[in-house]
């Protein structure tokens, strides 16, 4: 379970473990410094039997570098058995770091039980695809997860994303056979075993992709990004390929050898050894990492720290956030309570970097008494409709608020709803558990819960079916996660150039549920000309690339690809309108690079059109990070820019992505259905989906579907043939485009092109 496994994680549980073959790779030289003497910390590292090894290399040596793999890459994708995906962590004394408590003694006998597979994956009718096929597919979901731009910032979150779909998935699916396992150590001694990790070479000063700030649920994580290299050591140093010294590049403070936290930009570090439970406590030796930190404080090198809070949601887990680099000023030796010397190193933040540590104390006052929130213009803007109070902020300049609406927690449907499909009601006698054949809900969400035991959404699903009112189980079902209301201290604040945004005085877990979009259910059919005008309103259209590629790695597990496509989303109907109604989602701002996705989700009615859109976090979010997702709307193809004039109106994104789109073509005002035939073709190219899912005799239907109440009919838009030429030079490139036009060639069997010689126009976009 979800608890277990932080529990796990402070060693409060036992780890049942598997010997994993692994070799320690060799590290390159970094001002004059190279690992010969690798640290006896244990760290966990993989093996790649089939990279070639030349003759001046140790065997089996680490690659220089990594990106995420791409068809023709040569370093082939193993796909390894989830019963291999136990690591041998070995402990030695002295080597721990401070949160680290040793775990129970294992018998050598008997090997740990292995969690049998569920029926379902074993019957799944692609169980006996070749392992050379499922490799393809890896290849081709791992290019979603990564940018091949080469940005490092992306390579991270894609590579930590990919680690949490993992560990999401193999705790899911430990949860029905009722083990207890660490799902966090299976999931990254795969991503290990399969080259899935970055940054693997150790180096001095900041990590390539790793910001300031950055918050990790898990040490692995922090591993398999190259922050810090060792499993549980605190320590984690270089040493001199000729010299016998060392030095330290990052350390972990958990305050197990009470560290001093009082002052942000200063820490008091004690060393590591001498505090064994299993063994005799005894004075701290100058050696490994104790010597390591010894040598830095007079080489004078950086040094990044990383710091550990308790996380709020969870008793017994711990956040572990980055908090930037820092220099030796000092070293001594004291007493500790328990009688023992112990080494003390006095560290000092590097100036210019970005909060880190003094960010969380800041929001931990302000959740304790929001009274405290400088340039605070409204302590709560919901009114006590959200058992959180939510703070309404300028610090910017002198704007006073946001225009007037209703603040509502849920959605208002302004027509009756179908209700052909009856809801599904389970009866379990107190909360729906993994596993139970009898749970009717858990049938509907293929065999599974949607969430695991801490609330964090498993995979991303086109609908999740909760509990209804009709079930038997309690209110505190883990199938009732979004009926439970908004548990996240929000603040809305200005944001200047994007108008008001979102964003918390919480760390936010991948998978946690942000809130829902409330306002008024509009049909779309009925629906004013100008609703696409307004900034407060939401379509379930495109989710997104970062979105479709959140459950990428299922065949890690030996399954099935569990990546969602743009095809396993049927365009839903609903619209939201939270103009006069709505919630802290009418706040969240569009980004082409966002950290939430939208999530439909059934609970109250049978109609599928009509879901509740729910809002989870896609990745890691530390507090005072803004919310976004992607509207999943198109910018103007190219030429198009500035030439949209009538009928169409594009509004320029303010995300700051490094991939950002530029336009988004989320406004758009008919005021005119006479615009030139480019527009309104255009227009056209931006709904294709619904366009092509209609039967080809309805075309007047799908006009109005895409231009609201304004009949456009498709001679109307090839009214001007040359400008269809201009469109098809400056477009034909585009699929969709090219599909429309040969289907116009079909429809009307070539009656309306007598003027243009369409086989040498087709040919040549071909």
């Amino acid at each position: 379970m979800e608890n277990s496994e932080d529990e796990a994680e402070n060693g409060k549980l036992p780890l049942e473990l598997e010997p994993l073959r692994s070799l320690a790779p060799k590290f390159p030289t970094i001002l004059g410094y190279d690992v010969e003497t690798q640290s006896t910390d244990p760290l966990l590292v993989y093996a790649t039997p089939s990279i070639p090894c030349s003759s001046s290399e140790q065997p089996q040596e680490a690659p220089a570098s990594f990106s995420l793999p791409l068809p023709n890459s040569p370093v082939p994708i193993k796909a390894t058995p989830i019963s291999a995906a136990y690591p041998t962590l070995q402990h030695e004394d002295g080597s721990s770091d401070e949160d680290y408590k040793p775990l129970r003694k294992q018998k050598k006998t008997t090997p740990p039980k292995r969690a049998k597979r569920p029926q379902q994956a074993e019957k799944s009718n692609d169980s006996n695809i070749k392992r050379k096929s499922i490799r393809r597919n890896l290849d081709n979901e791992f290019n979603l997860c990564s940018s091949s731009s080469g940005n490092p910032t992306e390579s991270v979150e894609g590579i930590l994303m990919m680690f949490d779909s993992l560990r999401r998935r193999v705790l899911q699916l430990d949860e029905k056979e009722d083990a207890s396992r660490r799902a966090d150590l299976k999931a990254g001694t795969l991503m290990i075993q399969n080259n899935l990790r970055i940054n693997n070479h150790k180096m001095i000063g900041h990590v390539p992709g790793v910001e300031v700030g950055d918050i990790f649920f898990f040490r692995i994580e922090m591993c398999i990004v190259g922050l810090h290299a060792p499993a549980m050591g605190g320590i984690d140093y270089i040493s001199s390929k000729h010299k016998d010294e060392t030095l330290a590049v990052c350390i972990i403070s958990s305050g197990g050898y009470e560290n001093d936290d009082d002052d942000s930009d200063i820490l008091v570090y004690t060393g590591q050894g001498g505090n064994s439970r299993h063994k005799e406590k005894h004075d701290q030796k100058l050696e490994r990492g104790n010597l390591a930190l010894m040598n830095s404080k007079n080489k004078k090198n950086q040094i990044r720290v990383v710091r550990s809070a308790q996380d709020p949601f969870s008793n017994s887990g711990k956040i572990y956030i980055y908090d930037g680099l820092y220099r030796i000023e000092d070293t001594w030796t004291d007493t500790a309570k328990n009688g023992f010397n112990v080494f003390k190193y006095k560290l000092r933040r590097e100036p210019g970097q970005p909060d880190g540590i003094s960010l969380w104390k800041m929001t931990e006052k302000w959740k304790a008494n929001p009274a405290t929130r400088e340039k605070a213009i409204l302590l709560d803007l919901s009114s006590k409709v959200e058992d959180l109070p939510v703070c309404l902020v300028n610090d910017v300049d002198d704007e006073k608020g946001p225009s007037h609406f209703s603040y509502v927690a849920g959605v208002k449907y302004l027509r009756p709803l179908s209700q052909t499909k009856p809801l599904q009601c389970c009866k379990c006698p107190s909360v729906c558990l993994p596993g139970d054949p009898n749970c009717s809900c858990a049938q509907q969400n293929d065999g599974d819960l949607p969430y695991s035991s801490s609330g964090l959404l498993a995979k991303h699903v086109p609908m999740v079916y909760e509990c209804s009112s009709n079930c038997q189980c309690s209110h505190n079902c883990r199938n009732r996660i979004t009926q439970k209301g908004i548990k996240l201290n929000f603040e809305v604040y200005w944001t200047g150039d994007r108008g008001w945004g979102l964003r918390s005085w919480d760390p936010i877990r991948a998978g946690t549920f942000i809130c829902e979009y409330a306002g008024e259910v509009v049909d779309e059919t009925r629906m004013d000309i100008d609703v696409e005008e307004d900034k407060y309103t939401f379509r379930a259209s495109y989710p997104g690339d970062k979105a479709l590629s959140w459950n990428l790695g299922a065949e890690l597990l030996e399954e099935k690809s569990t990546a969602v496509t743009s095809e396993n989303f049927k365009k839903l109907p609903i619209i939201i309108r939270a103009n006069n109604e709505g919630n802290v989602a009418r706040f969240l701002n569009h980004s082409c690079s966002p950290n939430l996705l939208w999530q439909a989700v059934q609970y109250d009615h049978g109609d599928d059109s009509y879901p509740h859109i729910m809002f989870f976090a896609m990745e890691h979010i530390p507090p005072m990070t803004e919310l976004t997702y992607d509207y999943g709307t198109r910018g103007a193809p190219p030429g198009f820019e500035g030439k949209l004039f009538k009928a169409c109106k594009l509004k320029s994104c303010l995300c700051g992505s490094k991939h950002c789109r530029a336009t988004n073509a989320i406004t758009i005002s008919f005021a005119s259905c006479c615009g030139s035939t480019k527009t309104l073709l255009m227009l056209l190219l931006d709904d294709m989906e619904s366009f092509f899912e209609k039967k080809n005799d309805h075309v007047d239907v799908v006009m109005e579907e895409i231009f609201g109440k304004r009949k456009v009919m498709l001679l109307k838009l090839l009214d001007d043939m040359e400008d269809v030429a201009v469109v098809m030079k400056e477009f034909g490139k585009k699929v969709t485009l090219l599909k429309m036009w040969m289907w116009l060639w079909r429809k009307y069997e070539k009656k309306m092109f007598d003027d243009m010689d369409v086989d040498v126009v087709m040919e040549e976009e071909i």
